[in-house]
C-alpha cells in the first residue's frame, strides 16, 4: 500500500539550495512504489470548506515575493486529473476549483520527488480556522486512496517563525524551544495521540514560539496525512536542515 506523508517544504529556493532536505526529498519517492496519482495539501492554500482543484494542467504559483529571478521561472506543470478530483470530492464533500494549480508548498517537494512531473496531482484546501480534529477527519476520509495506488501528502512545515530565524550555517545548534516542540509532536504522533493533536496549542512546550500564527503552520496538513494512515507512523528523517535555516523545518513524517 502508498504510504501517506507529511513533508515540510522549507523555503521556496529549496530546489537550488544544497542541503541535506533537499537531498532527502530528491530521494524519497524512489522508497516506495511510483503512485497512479497524487493528493496533496499545503498550508498555502486556505479556504473557508473544503475545496480541491480540477484541471487539465498545474499552472505553477509563484506565491512569495523577494527571491532570486531563477526562481520565477521554474514550473512543475503536472498534469491533474478530473477522474481523482472527482473521487476527492466524493470522500470529502469538497467544492471543485477549476483554475487553481500548485502553490509552492506542493510544486517545491514534488519536484524533487518527481522531477519528470509525470504524475496526476491534486491539491485540496485547509480550512485553517476549522481546527486540526476537521483535519484530522478529513485525512481519515482520504485514507481509502491509499489502496487504489494514491498518495496522499501533507506539506508544511514543523517549526514556522521567521522572526527567530538563525542565520549562522546549517551546523548551528537547534534552539530548545524549536527541539523541546518537535520532540511533543514526535511523540503525539507515535502515540496516534489525536486529542494531543487537536489541543496541541494548549499542550505543546512553545507552541506559539514554533507557530506565532495560528493559521500558518503544519498542524493542517500534517494531521490530515497522519489521519490517512491505518498502522503506523514512523519518522522518515529528523532535522534534514536547509543550510540557512537550521531550526527543524524538515521534520518528514512516513505512515505505513
Amino acid at each position: 500500500m502508498i504510504p501517506s506523508l507529511f513533508v515540510s517544504h522549507g523555503a521556496p529556493t529549496l530546489p537550488f539550495d544544497d542541503c541535506p532536505a533537499r537531498d532527502f526529498l530528491s530521494g524519497l519517492g524512489t522508497t516506495f512504489e511510483k503512485p497512479k496519482g497524487i493528493v496533496i495539501a499545503s498550508a498555502h492554500w486556505e479556504t473557508d470548506v473544503p475545496h480541491v482543484n480540477r484541471v487539465a494542467v498545474n499552472d505553477t504559483i509563484h506565491d512569495f515575493y523577494g527571491f532570486p529571478e531563477p526562481l520565477y521561472r521554474l514550473r512543475y506543470t503536472a498534469p491533474g486529473s478530473a477522474d481523482l478530483s472527482a473521487r476527492v470530492a466524493e470522500l470529502t464533500g469538497a467544492s471543485f476549483d477549476d483554475k487553481r494549480g500548485l502553490d509552492h508548498g506542493a510544486w517545491v517537494p514534488l519536484m524533487l520527488m518527481y522531477p519528470d512531473a509525470d504524475i496526476p496531482v491534486v491539491q485540496i484546501a485547509v480550512q485553517p480556522f476549522a481546527g486540526v480534529a476537521h483535519h484530522i477527519a478529513l485525512g481519515r476520509a482520504l485514507a481509502p486512496l491509499r489502496e487504489e495506488g494514491v498518495l496522499v501528502m501533507g506539506s508544511g512545515s514543523f517549526v514556522h517563525n521567521l522572526r527567530l530565524l538563525d542565520r549562522r550555517g546549517l551546523n548551528a545548534p537547534e534552539p530548545d524551544w524549536s527541539k523541546d516542540f518537535a520532540d511533543w509532536m514526535d511523540a503525539a504522533l507515535l502515540a496516534r495521540d489525536d486529542d494531543a493533536l487537536s489541543h496541541y496549542r494548549e499542550r505543546a512546550p512553545n507552541a506559539a514560539q514554533a507557530h506565532p500564527k495560528r493559521n500558518i503552520c503544519c498542524r493542517f496538513s500534517l494531521p490530515m496525512a497522519r489521519a490517512a494512515q491505518r498502522n503506523a507512523s514512523t519518522r522518515a528523517r529528523p532535522s534534514a536542515r536547509c543550510a540557512w535555516m537550521p531550526i527543524p523545518l524538515h521534520e518528514n513524517w512516513r505512515t505505513q
